[in-house]
């Protein structure tokens, strides 16, 4: 496919953010990785293996509720056949915590039994999370801390020492997690990436994008996008943009089509899952 479209990505911080996950990670015995159901590669940042290689290692799979449920327990055998431990997650849903403590101690079984041979009970495991943005890193920790989790006067440069967030008696979290960022080897990461709204929309070409989009639905769910737009068997994806801009009367001033509304719409609608359960990479595809 060719990607007329140009991601960019101003990582402000990203060597400082490399270092302190460098130090912090010599504190933890487990590292909880977040990435996006929807593209489970394209929203990793490969230094994170390289950072923990030493350590266990969880991935959650968050807005799984939003993915292909066949894709989720495929890129689940994926991870778990390198060595990860591996949840399926909605972060804003309390009822799946269970799950993440469970996997939590069953990660750090080894360390647990190492502690007890040497006489220490009950020291809890500690972990940090980790993530590129917007992979719905904040939003896992409050749920999974409750109300517990308030940090206590953080203010930048206010608290010199760590923060653990005791979650409870059996996990404290680092509340320093290290943000890095993507790493666009080649612009369909990029691509994904803004699919799912991990780039700001305003710096992108909407039309483009929703084309994009189109282009990959046509290829890999078409039904659910002619079910849901009352298509034809188009397989363009320009004319799809023009059927949806008249079948949902995406109109502006003069009666013109407004072929970017229905592009929006389109994008806002695969982003809230009201387009279907759709996952836009395969582990196949990734040539593994």
């Amino acid at each position: 496919m060719d990607y007329n479209m140009q991601f960019q990505w101003y990582p402000g911080h990203m060597t400082k953010a490399k270092r302190q996950m460098q130090e912090d990670i010599k504190l933890v015995d487990l590292v909880i990785e977040l990435v996006d159901a929807r593209i489970p590669l394209s929203s990793r940042n490969p230094d994170i293996d390289e950072l923990g290689k030493n350590k266990a290692r969880l991935i959650l799979l968050n807005k799984s509720d939003l993915a292909d449920d066949r894709q989720n327990e495929a890129w689940k055998r994926f991870f778990e056949e390198k060595g990860y431990f591996v949840v399926r997650l909605d972060a804003r849903n309390r009822g799946g915590m269970k799950a993440v403590s469970n996997v939590i101690m069953d990660a750090c079984k080894e360390k647990i039994e190492r502690d007890r041979r040497r006489g220490i009970k009950n020291r809890p495991v500690r972990a940090m999370v980790v993530g590129i943005p917007n992979v719905g890193k904040s939003t896992f920790i409050n749920t999974f801390a409750g109300k517990a989790c308030a940090k206590t006067g953080n203010k930048p440069g206010v608290t010199k020492g760590k923060q653990w967030i005791r979650l409870n008696k059996n996990v404290e979290l680092l509340d320093t997690p290290g943000i890095l960022w993507p790493k666009f080897e080649d612009q369909s990461v990029g691509l994904k990436l803004a699919c799912i709204g991990s780039i700001k929309d305003e710096i992108l070409n909407i039309d483009e994008l929703a084309l994009e989009l189109i282009r990959i639905l046509l290829a890999d769910y078409p039904d659910l996008l002619r079910e849901r737009y009352a298509l034809d068997d188009t397989t363009d994806a320009v004319e799809v943009l023009k059927q949806v801009t008249e079948n949902r009367k995406c109109v502006k001033k003069g009666n013109e089509p407004d072929y970017s509304k229905a592009a929006a719409l389109i994008i806002d609608e695969f982003r809230t899952g009201k387009l279907g359960k759709i996952t836009l990479e395969k582990p196949v595809q990734e040539g593994v």
